[in-house]
């Protein structure tokens, strides 16, 4: 009988680096340029932003464990449809929790909500990776590339939010938060930069954190 391999720890260094490459060096938006929709339209209010990670993070998680646990059962010409399947139920739990819990930003995020089913990143694990891979590393790959989704997105959302409005999470931060009181940028002759709030803004503040995160690796310039 021969011996049985060794069963390899669930925070190997393999599987850790499945969390740890998509925040920096495999990043879903900044390298691989996926999801970028999302971090152009609905960045324009952190809360909006976390709401979104938050529920890209769920579809993900559940979407790679579902299509992982079933991979060997899916037949190759149906899988892509399985997958939709699988997503879209996912998208319909996470819009109805959100219209009935947090009914002000759900119909801010609107149609992206929805659009979570078409979210290149999360199609791209379960084809790439969850179909090919065990339930635990698909976990894995599934909260790194959602880690690495939702930093980005919360980075744009915080210098959109806080230079255009000058609020945060819908606080005052720049200008006074208490109706009379005479402190704050306000003051001082600051003025809300309102082109922000508009999508081409969203577009070059990820322009930024691209080139910042390039010009620290020289790998990713050699390779790009």
């Amino acid at each position: 009988m021969s011996e049985k391999e060794p069963r390899e720890p669930l925070f190997s260094k393999k599987n850790k680096k499945l969390v740890t490459d998509p925040l920096t060096d495999n990043n879903p938006i900044t390298i691989q340029v996926l999801g970028i929709c999302s971090a152009l339209a609905i960045t324009v209010q952190v809360e909006q932003a976390v709401v979104m990670s938050a529920s890209v993070l769920f579809v993900l998680v559940f979407g790679n464990i579902i299509v992982s646990m079933l991979r060997n059962l899916i037949p190759s010409r149906i899988r892509i449809i399985v997958q939709l399947v699988v997503v879209a139920s996912l998208v319909i739990i996470v819009n109805e929790v959100l219209a009935a819990f947090l009914p002000d930003v759900s119909e801010k995020l609107s149609v992206f909500v929805g659009l979570i089913i078409t979210n290149c990143i999360i199609m791209g694990r379960f084809e790439a990776f969850a179909m090919g891979n065990k339930v635990w590393p698909s976990i894995m790959d599934a909260l790194g590339n959602s880690f690495g989704y939702a930093w980005i997105l919360i980075l744009v959302a915080f210098f959109r939010e806080l230079l255009g409005s000058g609020t945060l999470w819908g606080v005052q931060i720049l200008g006074s938060a208490i109706p009379g009181e005479e402190w704050g940028l306000y003051t001082m002759g600051y003025a809300n930069n309102n082109m922000m709030i508009l999508p081409p803004m969203a577009l070059i503040v990820v322009g930024i954190i691209i080139w910042v995160q390039r010009s620290r690796n020289k790998a990713l310039i050699e390779d790009h």
